[in-house]
């Protein structure tokens, strides 16, 4: 794959069509009703500032907890916005969050504090942000996930810790660029060698154990398995 594939991959995803145009909308919002520059760039500061903060928290204690599967009504959710990815990591349907999760919560870790800052302009301007910062996330996913072998060193790094985050041991490397508050809370490891392999990196726990106590993952995937065979079960299924 090359660059110009990847992009065009990107850029055709519904889930980033919905962001972009709703930060469109955002930024039309801060127009018609805008808050000072100094407010509105202060605003945008804190947002961009708390992205990789709430970021690692959603993902180590939300996305990778061991409570959502056993409510029925979160188990749904967990299943689609998680452990599918992680039951196929190459998966281009299960790549992106979906917008139905992404937005409130892009919404809830923004708007309150750009509003705080700057009322209705701070808030619209935050959220902007919010979800162009989504997108920048989501597009080095893509380069972590898809078949494009970057150049730069950097991004090479990056990717190779997703990968160690994905198919090596999922208790760790929670970041996606950003990998600082991994290092902070003693999360971060860089090579296969740094840890033993998890038996649960493509189950994130969720054993045939578990399921026969919570079965609603269980029911809504076809069956568990510990490998990579999301794509191929759920088609038989």
């Amino acid at each position: 794959m090359t660059f110009k594939d990847l992009v065009v991959a990107y850029l055709q995803y519904p889930a980033i069509i919905i962001y972009l145009g709703l930060a469109a909308v955002s930024i039309g919002a801060w127009f018609y009703q805008p808050a000072s520059i100094g407010r509105s760039l202060l605003a945008i500061a804190v947002s961009v500032l708390l992205f990789p903060v709430v970021w690692y928290f959603l993902h180590r204690w939300v996305l990778h907890s061991q409570w959502m599967w056993k409510v029925p009504w979160l188990a749904g959710t967990w299943k689609r916005i998680h452990y599918d990815h992680h039951q196929d990591p190459n998966h281009l349907e299960v790549l992106f969050g979906s917008p139905a999760n992404v937005v409130p919560t892009v919404a809830l870790a923004t708007i309150p504090v750009g509003y705080a800052i700057g009322g209705f302009g701070g808030a619209a301007a935050a959220f902007a942000t919010g979800l162009i910062q989504t997108c920048v996330n989501e597009f080095f996913h893509c380069i972590q996930h898809l078949a494009y072998k970057p150049k730069n060193k950097w991004l090479s790094m990056i990717k190779q810790r997703h990968m160690e985050h994905h198919f090596h041991d999922e208790n760790g490397n929670y970041g996606i660029t950003n990998y600082w508050w991994d290092h902070l809370a003693g999360t971060y490891y860089a090579g296969a060698s740094a840890r033993k392999k998890s038996p649960t990196v493509f189950n994130l726990g969720y054993t045939d154990e578990i399921a026969e106590k919570y079965p609603k993952v269980r029911d809504l995937s076809g069956g568990i398995t510990s490998t990579a065979e999301f794509r191929r079960r759920n088609k038989a299924g």
